[in-house]
Order: C-alpha cells, then structure tokens, then sequence
C-alpha cells in the first residue's frame, strides 16, 4: 500500500475537484514545481489510487431522470451464486452501483432509467430472468439531496 503524505493529498483533493487541470496549475496549487508534481501524480496513477478521470454526466440532462435503488435477496448465499449474480449486473449499463451488503438484504444497487415504463422493461428483461433472486424490493429516489465523487481525504 502506498503511504500518502500531505501533498499527496493535497495533490488527490485538486484532482477530485478537477480533473482536467493541468499539471502546472496543480503544480501551483500544491505548491510543488511542475516536474516534481508529474511525477507524484505519475506515482500515484501507477499505484491505482488514482484510477482513471471521467467526465461527470448530469443524467437529468441526458434524459435519464429517475434513479432506483433496488434491494435484493438471493434463495441461497453460496459463492457461485453470488459470483454469478455480479457477472450478470456487471453487464447491464443501467446499473450503476452494486453492492454486495450485510443485513436482511443481499445486494443493494442504484439503476438509472428514462421513466418508470424503463424500469418495468429492465425489471421484466434483465433482473427477474435471473435465476436465485427471492425477492427484489425498489425505492425511487423522490430528489437528490446530495451526490459527490469527492473522498474525505482529510
């Protein structure tokens, strides 16, 4: 594990705020010279603490408004059915997060859809042809109170 020191944090928090920044203007804002800077973000790029940039996509303004979160209960907890559970849902673009949880639940996720006729095309097409799923219960998000990619790095 790669131990982070304060500008490597530093460094973390301006690229989470900002991704396409350049390295002089992170440099500046770290207080490093351009050179040195590279190579931390270089390190820290090879180390996969930084493992990728992405654009952020408003997915209201792409026609994707209503977000699902979607609790699920397999019949059995035995590793190849979970196995074969996160195959399925790793290749369905609606879905967004997937988790494998603690609790009552054995999976939590959040889908993405255009409206609620979508969502009733994804329930029937993809989550209840999987085999193993005793029950699946949906909540719809009424409004986004808050969403970040932003980690409290400290």
């Amino acid at each position: 594990m790669t131990r982070l020191d304060a500008i490597d944090r530093r460094i973390l928090a301006e690229l989470q705020r900002d991704g396409r920044m350049t390295n002089q203007a992170l440099a500046e804002k770290v207080g490093l010279s351009p050179t040195p800077c590279l190579r931390r973000v270089r390190r820290l790029e090879e180390a996969g603490i930084i493992g990728g940039y992405v654009a952020v996509v408003d997915q209201k303004a792409v026609d994707l408004p209503v977000s699902v979160f979607i609790s699920i209960k397999l019949e059995r907890q035995r590793e190849e059915d979970l196995d074969r559970f996160a195959e399925a849902v790793s290749r369905w673009p609606e879905v967004m997060e997937c988790y494998l949880m603690t609790g009552q639940r054995d999976y939590l996720m959040r889908v993405v859809c255009a409206d609620l006729p979508a969502y009733e095309r994804f329930l029937k097409a993809r989550l209840t042809r999987l085999d193993g799923i005793a029950s699946i219960e949906s909540s719809f998000a009424l409004a986004q109170v808050k969403h970040t990619n932003v980690l409290p790095l400290g």
